[in-house]
């Protein structure tokens, strides 16, 4: 499986890699250009359809593995569990949210129009089988399953696209949710094809990576961030299909609990800002990334204690699945104590920082004045 695991890897991060340069190309063709504005941090024109390199190496890793595991019998599509038909259906559900994506990238579409595109494409991967039905052996009734697939499906493919404002933190977050997910699965007995699928994403993130951190030479676009989130929403069902105690379908959304919360506080914000439903659509500067910009952190700063938030969310759900609830929750109350101390002392040394900034330019404006004095008595 592990040999598997890093072809699935490596072949999606060399794939992705060398398709970036020619996104960039194909983006600078087609004006597919994110150009600054006062929502946005970048200063010059950037390239936003880089995401498409991600795609290509998913798919190039992903279908490589899975036809040579079935030559090899290490999989099997046609069993009771119907992977061929939700393997198709997956396929085009990413085709129908990626080519619509990709205009979007192009034509700026109406929000609505992306939510119908996204919810279709559900209804596709949720017809195909793909769904969450079953909780700690209980089967849900059929329309709180649908119901609950599509809001979960839909809701991370929002929450990925509306979390990708600086440089290499939606690509960031999703390759460390990407990882997480696969230690969990590797350690549930999870499907061998859902932990297959993670490595090639978590691959194809990290060959998209290089361009994207700050300072960018590209975007992904929401070609890039719709697939991302709705891949690892659906990959997060496949992987928890046949573990389906209550912690592990908790797991993935602790490992997506940054996006997740983002979301849905930019939910009730604009909602309680516009006082309509309507407000939902309208972008405004109120996430956490523009949060941690006006607290005056820098945007690597930022992003990094975003990582690291993500990161210690998913660990958390790792705590809670193999060490069980009193062990995540005190772990949890004492890193709350230890992050509430460290942010104050972070705190009090930028201000410290910033007083002597103050001073040290005070002395060389005064330092200025006194040879220009003594240059004008000369």
């Amino acid at each position: 499986m592990w040999g598997d695991i890093a072809i699935a890897f490596l072949l999606a991060f060399i794939t992705s890699f060398i398709m970036v340069p020619y996104t960039i190309k194909l983006a600078k063709k087609v004006g597919a250009i994110d150009m600054p504005n006062d929502r946005r941090v970048n200063k010059k024109p950037i390239p936003r359809i880089g995401g498409i390199a991600i795609i290509i190496g998913f798919l190039v890793s992903s279908i490589y593995l899975i036809i040579t595991m079935c030559i090899e019998k290490k999989i099997n599509l046609n069993d009771a569990d119907n992977y061929k038909t939700k393997l198709l259906g997956f396929l085009l559900g990413i085709i129908v949210i990626s080519i619509f994506a990709y205009l979007d990238d192009i034509k700026d579409l109406k929000p609505w129009k992306k939510l119908l595109v996204q919810m279709g494409a559900t209804i596709i991967i949720y017809l195909c089988g793909i769904k969450i039905d079953v909780i700690n052996e209980a089967v849900l009734p059929k329309w709180f399953s649908f119901i609950l697939t599509v809001g979960w499906i839909v809701g991370i493919t929002n929450a990925i696209n509306l979390i990708d404002g600086l440089d290499g933190l939606s690509s960031g977050i999703s390759l460390i949710s990407s990882f997480l997910l696969l230690i969990i699965f590797t350690t549930n007995y999870s499907p061998l094809v859902s932990v297959i699928l993670i490595a090639c994403l978590g691959g194809a993130i990290l060959g998209f990576m290089p361009f994207n951190i700050n300072p960018a030479k590209t975007f992904m676009g929401d070609v890039g961030s719709q697939f991302l989130g709705f891949t690892l929403a659906v990959i997060s069902i496949l992987g928890v299909a046949k573990t389906v105690t209550l912690f592990v379908l908790v797991a993935p959304v602790l490992v997506l609990g940054l996006p997740i919360f983002d979301t849905i506080f930019a939910i009730f914000r604009r909602i309680k800002k516009g006082k309509s439903f309507k407000a939902v659509f309208k972008p405004d500067k109120g996430h956490l990334h523009h949060r941690l910009m006006k607290q005056g952190f820098t945007q690597k700063q930022s992003v990094a204690i975003l990582y690291a938030f993500s990161t210690t969310l998913g660990l958390l759900a790792i705590i809670l699945i193999e060490e069980g609830v009193w062990k995540a929750l005190s772990f949890f109350v004492v890193l709350i104590a230890v992050i509430a101390v460290g942010f104050k002392g972070i705190k009090k040394y930028k201000q410290d920082l910033i007083q002597e900034n103050i001073k040290e330019h005070l002395v060389d404006k005064k330092d200025i004045e006194i040879e220009n004095d003594s240059e004008g008595k000369n």
